[in-house]
């Protein structure tokens, strides 16, 4: 008996064609997580050149809000699937955005908390007091930050579902583009203006944020099958922001897992030598250029997933899986490539020490391995994501980076920065082996149910 043409296997052709989609809607993701990478380094070089006291306070508030914003935005991917079941019906759409906006408040008001507690932070882990001194307003301005880029999320989150990242990348450029401006314009002053310094900064991220917001969610009110429908708050309904967090809450558990134990790495190299700890960071600074591009191919997946999840067809799932692992491994190739060939002009941007170039050269088979297998594991959590099922995504990070965490400083004392990375690249195998094996399982419950996995 020949298979039906819902359950029928894609054929070559239409493999094709799928790739093809998701790099049309994960190109625009891209660029615009890039833009905003640049303009971090933006922020970074004028405080440098402005004052070293302003630089370290920035660098401490970072490692909180970076943390902050990166665990909203995690949540807030778990709206995605919900937006993507009712991309054709406007009316069940109208809840899921209004829902969506009040976890991205209720996390945002989290991080916002978190960020403003970056002076006791500071304070117990033993700052120096004139690094404390020079924080000012920042915590306060970035914490402001954190709130109007989670109402941000909340739209963007929307635009990614229904498909239309040509939006997101609008708002996000824009955005940008008021950072580097406002950044070298408030910070250092122009002309007979004096700069504000590090609040100057401050203001710059947090309009960033605002017009970000703004032009999301003025996109999402004109140009999608939600124009004219009223989008107000409206009144919460706590089973609906319940049933959005219980797939976007182990979603931004595991970011802050990944960081936690990126951040047990760079204390590790750190015990290895002040070479080792600059190469670590370089490599790992490559790392997250060529990663990204694995993000946005991940949440193009979700709303070409959709339709298949809407009629239970768990092949059509599968294969639009299998065409963003393509995707991602043929962005991650051609990304490694390019820093293959240009490694030195790209590593002089980084650093003129010739021993810290020397370690990053050395790294860097173990460093495009390491990022194939972390673009995989990504794919396919994304595809987890797509079937509201991100708890084992969770549970696979949770065993094979706290393995990582608790075997990262002995193996560093003993292999250096080699082993280190290499342990890396084992962790990141075992979350490959993790996430398809728990993505296969679980989509295949769809098929033992004989039912779609879609709640209205």
């Amino acid at each position: 008996m020949g298979l039906s043409p819902q359950t029928a296997p894609p054929s070559g052709a239409a493999d094709r064609g799928l790739v093809r989609r998701t790099i049309a809607a994960a190109l625009p993701l891209y660029l615009t997580m890039i833009a905003s990478s640049v303009a971090g380094l933006v922020d970074t070089a004028v405080l440098g050149r402005h004052a070293t006291a302003s630089l370290a306070a920035f660098a401490l508030t970072m490692a909180v809000y970076t943390p902050a914003t990166a665990t909203v935005a995690g949540a807030m991917r778990g709206v995605m699937p919900f937006v993507a079941a009712h991309d054709d019906d406007p009316d069940a759409l109208v809840p899921v955005v209004r829902n969506g906006t009040w976890l991205g408040i209720l996390t945002g008001t989290l991080g916002a908390v978190a960020v403003c507690a970056v002076p006791l932070i500071g304070l117990a882990s033993g700052v120096p007091q004139e690094t404390l001194s020079a924080l000012g307003p920042l915590p306060a301005l970035l914490a402001a930050s954190v709130l109007v880029a989670a109402v941000g999320n909340s739209a963007t989150s929307t635009l990614v579902g229904l498909g239309r990242s040509r939006l997101v990348m609008r708002a996000g450029t824009a955005g940008t583009a008021a950072a580097v401006v406002l950044s070298l314009v408030l910070v250092n002053g122009v002309g007979p203006i004096d700069g504000l310094g590090l609040p100057g900064a401050g203001v710059a991220m947090l309009v960033s944020s605002l017009i970000s917001a703004v032009v999301a969610h003025w996109g999402l009110r004109r140009s999608t099958l939600l124009a004219g429908r009223p989008l107000g708050l409206g009144r919460p309904h706590p089973r609906a922001v319940l049933e959005l967090a219980g797939v976007g809450l182990p979603l931004a558990a595991t970011v802050l897992i990944k960081f936690a134990v990126l951040g047990v790495l760079a204390v590790a190299a750190a015990r290895v030598g002040t070479v080792a700890a600059a190469a670590h960071s370089i490599a790992v600074s490559l790392v997250a250029l060529m990663f990204t591009a694995a993000v946005a191919i991940g949440q193009a997946t979700i709303p070409l997933m959709a339709p298949h999840l809407k009629t239970g067809n768990v092949q059509g799932l599968r294969a639009g899986v299998r065409a963003g692992a393509k995707t991602a491994l043929g962005a991650v190739a051609l990304l490694g490539c390019v820093l293959a060939v240009l490694r030195e002009p790209v590593l002089s941007l980084f650093t003129h020490d010739p021993a810290a170039r020397d370690q990053v050269l050395a790294l860097i088979p173990l460093l495009l391995l390491v990022v194939v297998t972390d673009a995989l594991q990504a794919v396919f959590g994304f595809g987890l994501i797509a079937i509201r099922n991100t708890v084992p995504s969770l549970v696979a990070f949770a065993v094979c980076y706290g393995l990582l965490a608790l075997a990262a400083v002995p193996l560093s004392a003993l292999g250096g920065l080699n082993a280190l990375w290499l342990a890396l690249l084992v962790a990141n195998v075992l979350l490959v082996v993790g996430q398809v094996g728990f993505f296969h399982q679980r989509s295949g419950r769809l098929a033992a149910s004989g039912t779609p996995a879609v709640r209205t």
